[in-house]
């Protein structure tokens, strides 16, 4: 088993340098993926490139998170690591819980490992409570309690079964993307382990959440996934009565 960090990056040039060199404390290879950042960050993600076990993916023009992310899960297989951790590049994920998750990854390396967040008192109250409406989706188009929080990007994907079930999907290429991804997965068969980690929103991190656009794909995401559930609901209640 190889686990390397992917971090999709769109403009947090302060930050990532401090998650980089924290997933590198914990001995993970890390593979940035440059979202076509301002020319600063652009130069911040050269120079942690040249660092030993960095390595960079740039896109020429913004795609979004959920495109940077599946740029970083498929060139991550081509450098022949069996499992990738995601995490975002603006450090509001705890990297002290790095060494939990890949535990948790070599006990059950089939499994989809989630974060599950403890949010302080930075956490945006609109963002939270929109989060609680996308769970009770989540949990309807699984057919299932098995996901407590899709939103989370802070996870370990086994390689091999994520691109397979990101093989001819039009997946989110957005904010979208860490939710849809997940119910898929779910969808193939996979069975997930959800950890608790803390979660912080940093007063001076850059959000590219944007209200609109965001919330009207997260949306059309969820319509698109509850009529692929009902097509697979006779399949999903099979599996209550007959697990795997």
């Amino acid at each position: 088993m190889k686990l390397g960090a992917v971090i999709p990056v769109y403009n947090h040039g302060g930050p990532v340098a401090g998650v980089v060199a924290a997933l590198r404390s914990h001995g993970l290879p890390v593979l940035l993926v440059d979202d076509a950042s301002e020319p600063g960050c652009a130069t911040v993600l050269d120079e942690l490139a040249r660092l030993p076990e960095v390595s960079l993916v740039r896109l020429p023009v913004n795609q979004g998170k959920g495109v940077a992310v599946m740029t970083g899960l498929r060139r991550a297989h081509e450098l022949g690591w069996t499992h990738a951790l995601q995490i975002d590049a603006d450090g509001q994920h705890d990297t002290g819980d790095v060494p939990r998750f890949a535990a948790a990854t070599t006990a059950k390396p089939e499994q989809l490992i989630c974060g599950c967040p403890i949010y302080d008192d930075s956490v945006p109250r609109a963002r939270l409570y929109g989060r609680y409406a996308t769970h009770i989706w989540v949990w309807i188009n699984t057919l299932s309690f098995e996901l407590r929080d899709s939103m989370c990007g802070f996870r370990i994907y086994p390689l091999a079964a994520t691109l397979q079930a990101m093989q001819g999907q039009h997946l989110g290429r957005r904010m979208d993307f860490d939710t849809e991804i997940a119910v898929r997965l779910i969808w193939s068969g996979m069975r997930v382990t959800n950890l608790p980690t803390r979660v912080r929103y940093p007063e001076d991190g850059v959000s590219h959440f944007r209200v609109w656009r965001d919330n009207v794909l997260i949306s059309a995401m969820h319509t698109r996934l509850f009529f692929g559930m009902l097509l697979r609901a006779p399949r999903l209640l099979w599996r209550k009565v007959v697990p795997t």
